[in-house]
């Protein structure tokens, strides 16, 4: 009795399940404390999973170039952040965390981009503001790096534009501003909307129901004057 009971509530589970699916996990949130103490060896973390092998290694190259101009550029890609903490947040306490008096390094630039909700942020040491202004950082993160995440969550395209803005800056040159956004319009096109056939459909019935209410009273009059 007691096995037939299993198999009958064994046998509900499964049919829920097929029916409903299994449901599925919230995305691990982020917080500071998922991060190691001391700075990865890794110039790429990319815990979204986002990026592929080949651009991995790309981005990689790119961001170890940053270091003939002594910074320590990182990349870091992530699913969702925890309640109450912001892109800006997370990267300000990395940099803390990864700057020791201790051991002399060259100071931090971070590029971060969130996936849940296409944001991007670009984070730098102080030491770093007249080479890199907080405007730039700003703009690259919020213009150039966020735009190809908005068309089409471009990751790579994302960040090889940010790193190219800011390497140019770094290198003396001026700053090619932000990308220009595209702007899509509708082209013209012959096909009615939904709005013009409904009032060209009217404006038929009332023609039709004016010429009907005039020759019904005339031809009713003709057939009894006869």
């Amino acid at each position: 009795m007691k096995r037939r009971t299993l198999e009958a509530i064994l046998t509900c589970f499964a049919v829920v399940v097929l029916v409903f699916g299994v449901p599925s996990l919230p995305a691990f949130a982020i917080s500071p404390a998922d991060f190691p103490l001391d700075r990865p060896v890794d110039h790429v973390l990319d815990d979204a999973d986002v990026l592929s092998r080949a651009s991995r290694s790309e981005l990689e190259k790119r961001l170890e170039e940053f270091g003939s101009d002594r910074v320590d550029a990182r990349l870091i890609t992530l699913r969702r952040l925890d309640y109450g903490i912001t892109l800006d947040g997370l990267g300000r306490d990395l940099i803390s965390r990864w700057t020791s008096d201790t051991k002399p390094s060259n100071p931090l630039l971070l590029l971060m981009i969130e996936t849940q909700n296409k944001r991007a942020a670009v984070l730098a040491d102080e030491t770093l503001q007249p080479q890199l202004p907080e405007t730039l950082l700003t703009s690259t993160g919020r213009t150039t790096m966020a735009i190809p995440l908005r068309e089409g969550d471009r990751y790579r395209q994302a960040s090889i534009d940010g790193l190219t803005r800011l390497s140019v800056v770094l290198n003396g040159g001026e700053d090619p501003g932000p990308p220009e956004e595209i702007v899509r319009t509708t082209l013209p096109t012959n096909i009615p909307t939904q709005e013009e056939t409904e009032s060209s459909n009217a404006t038929t019935w009332i023609v039709v129901l004016l010429v009907l209410g005039t020759i019904i009273p005339m031809a009713t009059w003709w057939v009894f004057s006869r």
